[in-house]
């Protein structure tokens, strides 16, 4: 199809939004509404992607500061569509091939439907091809206006339609495929003389129809794709289609989950098949799940990689940790980041963890902080234990060795090493290191007072 670029559009507030935040900003799927077009564009082909900005243009930049292939247009003050076309055409300065134009806010578009429409503007040879649908109610769009052989000869905003033309259920969905030859010369003759006094970019049918260029549509076989996000009602929806689309496709590569509609995964999450997902898991980021694991209801689980035969119990919350096959977590667990369980570890209810390697076959039940601590073993963890790890200026390290027992409620003062096959006693203080083999016990003497109760009373 030759070379490709991409012009997305990006500038308006968004004051239906009722936010501080610029419209493309708002977080869908769990990343901002604007890279859903970035994405289908570059999957669509696109070498060069050209964002429009405008309102809080720095948030937007600032977003993209690391992605190589966009570079970015202001329009400094929004006059319409066809202006911030305009705007890019510096950016483009020489290209030659054919120009996507996309909308920011309009998230739903697939690339295989953008390459179809590339596809089908080859065929035809056309100056430009604009992806439509058709709506039951069409109110508040462009209608495409059509004459002999299906060429569209213009399209009229619906400010500016008549009766009769109100009455087309064919729509403008923003997206274009344009020729790069014909684009920039087109838009330099916009006028505003419209109810809107803007630069419509729906205009340059007309200026190609005029000169005998032709110009087509491309409906979408689901109109769903180009359907356009102005408040938070809007954001919502589209919310739920791509949760829906993201469970359907696990489901059908082999992960059961029990209530699609309450299962919150986000899009490039991994999941292994005969994984089982219960109702209201939130997954995000780059996690990855391995086969064979349960996610009991109410899990929570973000950039963690997760391993084979894997359960996590109801309420349990991991961030940015690394887990390996066998392993059991919560309920009711916190897994902060850069924690790393081995194989057959357990990790029981209200256990938190930080910054900790926890060796094979090693088990913290219940109750209990471990942070900044390197575990060996097969080592047991009481009940209460605590890792001190912060003396009020720097956060130091514990190390227990291999088939260390300890106790229950035992406090272990950073930095302090346990070594190998030692056992901890109930309620000690651990502030010196234990030598291997040992048993550390620090108590206070027990005294009794008889009588002293009856004494008081």
């Amino acid at each position: 199809m030759g070379d490709i670029a991409a012009i997305i559009l990006a500038a308006g507030k968004g004051t239906r939004m009722k936010s501080d935040l610029v419209k493309v900003m708002h977080v869908l799927g769990g990343r901002p509404m604007v890279d859903w077009p970035v994405e289908a564009a570059r999957d669509a082909g696109a070498a060069r992607i050209v964002l429009v900005t405008g309102h809080q243009a720095d948030t937007v930049r600032e977003h993209f500061a690391e992605a190589g292939d966009i570079t970015f247009a202001l329009q400094e003050e929004q006059l319409g569509t066809g202006h911030a076309v305009a705007c890019a055409r510096e950016a483009l300065h020489g290209f030659s091939g054919r120009i996507l134009i996309l909308c920011g806010d309009v998230p739903l578009i697939r690339p295989e439907t953008l390459q179809k429409m590339m596809e089908c503007h080859a065929s035809r040879q056309a100056v430009v091809t604009v992806l439509t649908a058709h709506r039951d109610n069409p109110y508040g769009y462009g209608r495409v206006v059509k004459g002999y052989g299906g060429r569209i000869l213009g399209i009229v905003e619906e400010k500016d339609a008549t009766e009769v033309e109100r009455e087309i259920t064919e729509i403008n969905s923003g997206i274009y495929c344009v020729e790069a030859s014909f684009l920039f010369d087109a838009v330099a003759s916009l006028r505003s003389d419209n109810a809107q006094g803007e630069y419509y970019l729906t205009d340059i049918i007309r200026i190609a129809t005029d000169r005998g260029l032709p110009c087509f549509s491309f409906p979408v076989d689901e109109p769903e794709e180009v359907m356009g996000v102005n408040d938070r009602v809007q954001l919502a929806a589209a919310a739920t289609i791509i949760r829906k689309k993201v469970n359907e496709e696990l489901m059908l590569a082999g992960v059961t989950i029990i209530d699609p509609a309450t299962a919150y995964i986000e899009k490039g999450v991994a999941v292994g098949r005969d994984t089982v997902i219960y109702p209201n898991v939130h997954v995000s980021g780059a996690t990855v799940i391995g086969s064979g694991c349960l996610l009991e209801p109410s899990v929570v689980i973000r950039g963690c990689r997760i391993g084979n035969g894997v359960t996590i119990k109801a309420g349990s919350i991991m961030t940015d940790a690394r887990i390996d096959e066998e392993v059991t977590i919560g309920p009711m667990a916190h897994l902060r980041p850069e924690t790393e369980l081995r194989a057959h570890v357990k990790i029981g209810n209200f256990v938190e963890t930080k910054k900790i390697v926890m060796g094979e076959g090693s088990k913290a039940s219940h109750l209990t902080y471990l942070g900044d601590a390197t575990i060996g073993r097969d080592v047991n963890i009481g009940c209460g234990t605590i890792t001190c790890n912060y003396d009020g200026v720097r956060k130091h390290r514990t190390v227990i060795e291999d088939n260390v027992f300890v106790g229950s409620d035992v406090q272990l003062v950073a930095p302090v090493t346990v070594g190998r096959n030692s056992l901890v006693a109930a309620g000690t203080t651990v502030t010196t290191d234990v030598p291997h083999d040992s048993l550390a016990i620090a108590r206070v003497p027990q005294v009794n007072k008889e009588g002293w109760r009856l004494k008081k009373k």
